[in-house]
């Protein structure tokens, strides 16, 4: 169906608090660039990658050890016609008991096939999700992005973004 939200999950040996606690510290898995609070509800929070994405986003759901869910307030790339494509989509991360694992269920509602940016978007969730949120899980570091770099560098060049 083309009309799917983007999601990816993962399993690990860690308690739902650790995984919620790794959640809601997101300059510890996706950016340093990240300014505000990230953990509380009706938290506001603003990232930003040079000139290529702006987001501000709201925690408008927090169920602590099972669930948060922000909203993007606004948001902005310089690479899609419709500059604001994210606006008004929310970002879920689920958490949930599976045997004696924790299973995280990342949905981006909104972010759909149909999206100039969907793929851009799908391999940059793909490795904050399963590889950086998952390594600040299971070995207590992630790979945020550091103050104007890491990850994003890669996806501009990849896919040939203005920065």
């Amino acid at each position: 169906m083309q009309d799917q939200n983007f999601t990816t999950s993962f399993l690990v040996d860690h308690s739902p608090r650790e995984v919620f606690n790794a959640v809601t510290n997101p300059r510890g898995w996706w950016s340093e660039e990240i300014e505000g609070s990230t953990d509380k509800l009706n938290d506001v929070f603003f990232y930003h990658y040079q000139d290529v994405h702006r987001a501000e986003m709201k925690l408008i759901e927090v169920v602590p050890d099972k669930k948060v869910v922000w909203l993007v307030v606004d948001s902005y790339f310089n690479f899609t016609k419709d500059e604001k494509e994210w606006k008004d989509t929310k970002i879920v991360f689920e958490i949930s008991q599976k045997g004696n694992q924790t299973q995280l269920h990342f949905t981006h509602v909104g972010l759909v096939p149909a999206h100039e940016c969907f793929d851009v978007c799908n391999d940059a969730w793909s490795n904050y999700i399963r590889g950086s949120l998952h390594d600040l899980v299971t070995k207590g570091k992630g790979q945020p992005n550091p103050k104007e770099g890491g990850f994003n560098a890669q996806i501009v060049e990849k896919y040939g973004l203005q920065q």
